[in-house]
This record gives structure tokens, C-alpha cells and sequence, in this order.
């Protein structure tokens, strides 16, 4: 079995393939401060739930992390109890996806693994809308080239920042309100998040159309999809764990079998 981990600035997506399928998955709080043993702990209590251990079942560790210092723990944890060292996303990892980026080195690695499962699900041209800590947009063109995209503030960042910003304002549930003139300051509030970023999406969706093409299929992933999908026009398809299945490929793809 394969062990897919994807490192968030909020949170840490665990995945195990048995081949080709995905066959468990959790998500974890992303914390810094936490040692490889710590992590290992977690990693391990997780899998024991589905039945599973590292010793026996895990066989393969594949990795992508936007954060420096927990990859740097990921990888301490993976030399320490496994027999084997994980693939890292990062330079010289073949990934199988062109990058047509000004500087290829800053493209996350879970835009890098979105672009490369969308393309192997869907074809191109793709877009991805990844809901997390950031909204971004990762564009694949109909010959399966990653050629950029838009990264705009996430729904729980930009709320975060209103209500610290605003004394009086509550922090709400990100939840589409019944109608979009909100009667109390929670119903407004909802009202502006969820209608708000709809609008956001749907109007980078609507030009990145215009340069890639119309007939460009828009997949929605993330944790946080599931807050404003409903309200989007523009989303075609939806898979939460689409960044999993990329690096799945990435693995395969760096892996004698």
C-alpha cells in the first residue's frame, strides 16, 4: 500500500492506495511545531483505526508539503520508522507534466499534483479550483502542459482577516444563508462569504476560459469545496481528494513496479 500525505499550511491530507483506489483517507490539523515521533503517533493511531500499521501494510510514502519545516519532519519521520525513504515532491521528481512557469520552482507542489491527476482524469484543457488556506487556479492546456493560474485569499483567510479587522463582526459558520439579503449580521455575513467568493470564482473561472479555452472542464478540490460549490456556475466536476491521486501518479511515475 501507498501512503499519500499532503501538507497545508491548515491542514495534513492522509491517504492509502491499494493500487490504483483509494481506500482510506483522513485529514489532520497541519501543526509545526510537532516532532517526527509526534507525527508518527498520529500517522499510526490513524491507520490502526482502518486496521493497518506501518510496519506491515505501508510499502511506499509519497509527500508534498508547502510548508518547509514540517516536510523537514516528515521526511526525519519516514527515515525513522520505515525501511524505505519517502518521495518528496520537489526538484527532479518526474512528474510527467510540463511546467510553462517563469520560475518552475515556485509552484507548489500540490498545484504540481492537481494539475497532473486532473489532466490523467479529465484531459485538458483543465482547470483546477483548490478551496484551501488560498483559493488557487491551476491551469492544464489541452496538451497536458501546466501553464499557470490565479491564487486568490481562502474563505476561512479572508474570513478570518474581517473579523479581526471589524470589533463588532462574529465569526460565523461558512454556510450559504437562505437568501442573499441577509436580515441579521450572521445571515450578511454568510451572504457576503459564500455569494462573495461564488462571484470570485466564477469570474477567474470565466477568463482563465478565455485564454485556455471554453470548452476548459473546471474541477472543484479542497477541503473547503464543499461551502461555496452549490453557489458556483462554473464548476463542472468535483473530487476532494484529487491532490491524493496526483501524487499517487507522481509516485508511479518516479517508481519501478
Amino acid at each position: 500500500m501507498l501512503l499519500a500525505v499532503d501538507v497545508g499550511n491548515s491542514n495534513t491530507v492522509l491517504g492509502i492506495f491499494q493500487g490504483d483506489e483509494l481506500v482510506h483517507h483522513w485529514r489532520t490539523a497541519t501543526d509545526s511545531e510537532r516532532t517526527p515521533d509526534d507525527v508518527a503517533l498520529t500517522f499510526q493511531g490513524l491507520l490502526a483505526f482502518a486496521g493497518l500499521d506501518f510496519g506491515h501494510n505501508v510499502h511506499g510514502v509519497v509527500i508534498s508539503s508547502v510548508v518547509p519545516t514540517v516536510t523537514d519532519t516528515m521526511r526525519e519521520m519516514v527515515g525513522r520508522y520505515f525501511p524505505f525513504p519517502p518521495l518528496v515532491m520537489g526538484p527532479g521528481v518526474k512528474t510527467g507534466i510540463p511546467l510553462r512557469y517563469e520560475n518552475p520552482r515556485d509552484v507548489g507542489s500540490d498545484r504540481i499534483a492537481n494539475a497532473v491527476a486532473a489532466f490523467e482524469l479529465f484531459g485538458g484543457p483543465t482547470v483546477v479550483v483548490d478551496f484551501g488556506t488560498a483559493t488557487s487556479f491551476d491551469v492544464v492546456s489541452a496538451e497536458g502542459e501546466f501553464v499557470g493560474g490565479a491564487i486568490a485569499p481562502g474563505v476561512h483567510t479572508a474570513m478570518d482577516a474581517l473579523v479581526h479587522r471589524a470589533a463588532r463582526l462574529p465569526n460565523v459558520e461558512i454556510a450559504a444563508p437562505p437568501h442573499a439579503i441577509g436580515r441579521s449580521t450572521t445571515a450578511a455575513l454568510q451572504s457576503g462569504i459564500v455569494y462573495g467568493f461564488a462571484g470570485l470564482v466564477d469570474g477567474v473561472v470565466a477568463r482563465l476560459r478565455d485564454e485556455v479555452g471554453a470548452d476548459a472542464t473546471v474541477v472543484a478540490t479542497g477541503g473547503l469545496a464543499p461551502a461555496v460549490r452549490e453557489a458556483c456556475s462554473s464548476l463542472d466536476r468535483e473530487d476532494e481528494w484529487l491532490t491524493l491521486k496526483g501524487l499517487r501518479l507522481i509516485w508511479e511515475r518516479n517508481t519501478a513496479r
